[in-house]
């Protein structure tokens, strides 16, 4: 059919760990390079969750050049997901916070089980992190200024009726109804030309893919200098605290 499938499995919670990112790159790369793979699905092969986001223990205790080479990794997967030819469609069978919310927004089409119990959005701010510039600019330009400022600056996680309203996801289907969903979307989407969806679909995005391209280095050396300071470590630690306890 032209459509490819990509099932998100890196238990417990599909943590965007340097492993993942460097084999999510990949994958992509190889879709791409396919001339018969027209478009990708994205969803999780695990309950409950679709991907909670960067990994945190790639970000705690780990040395400039892990974090530099992490943070790459990180860019990569943006640059190449936001910028694919491919029509890119996300099946968000669960929450997805941060990250895992960054992945779904660089999709073209966001379909979200109607959950009540699952939640999306970029909460970096609860962990006392700053979510980066291209992480924003993406959120804005799905839901607007204003919500997304209200909603980075109270590092808010969206249940999913929520999230419908604001126009994070484009779609709620019970969870029976997905894939079939999912599929759907992807027919109307493939029933037109490719150049001229591609070429459109550039002309919007290009301006914000271009921002990252050309503060790429800026971008990572932000990032080590803030990860690394004593105090951002400590609430990493705190927070990696706070999980274990759950479980």
């Amino acid at each position: 059919t032209g459509v490819a499938t990509m099932k998100f499995k890196s238990p417990p919670v599909n943590s965007l760990s340097l492993d993942f990112l460097t084999e999510f790159c990949i994958s992509l790369e190889k879709l791409e390079n396919d001339r018969a793979c027209r478009g990708v699905v994205l969803t999780s092969a695990i309950p409950k969750i679709f991907s909670s986001g960067l990994d945190i223990t790639e970000m705690c205790g780990k040395s400039m050049e892990h974090y530099a080479e992490f943070w790459r990794a990180v860019q990569e997967m943006w640059l190449r997901l936001y910028g694919s030819n491919m029509v890119t469609v996300a099946a968000v069978n669960g929450s997805s916070p941060a990250g895992g919310c960054l992945v779904a927004l660089s999709c073209d089409y966001r379909i979200m089980v109607e959950n009540p119990k699952f939640s999306i959005g970029l909460n970096e701010a609860q962990l006392g992190i700053v979510a980066p510039f291209w992480f924003k600019d993406t959120f804005v330009n799905v839901v607007g200024h204003r919500v997304a400022e209200r909603s980075l600056q109270l590092g808010s996680l969206h249940p999913t009726p929520e999230a419908h309203k604001f126009g994070l996801v484009d779609e709620l289907v019970p969870e029976d109804k997905l894939q079939e969903k999912a599929a759907a979307v992807m027919a109307q989407w493939l029933a037109l030309p490719d150049h001229a969806r591609q070429l459109t679909k550039s002309m919007m995005r290009k301006a914000v893919l271009d921002r990252l391209v050309a503060h790429r280095e800026e971008d990572v050396q932000n990032f080590i200098s803030f990860i690394s300071k004593e105090s951002i470590q400590k609430s990493l630690r705190m927070y990696m605290e706070m999980l274990k306890k759950k479980k």
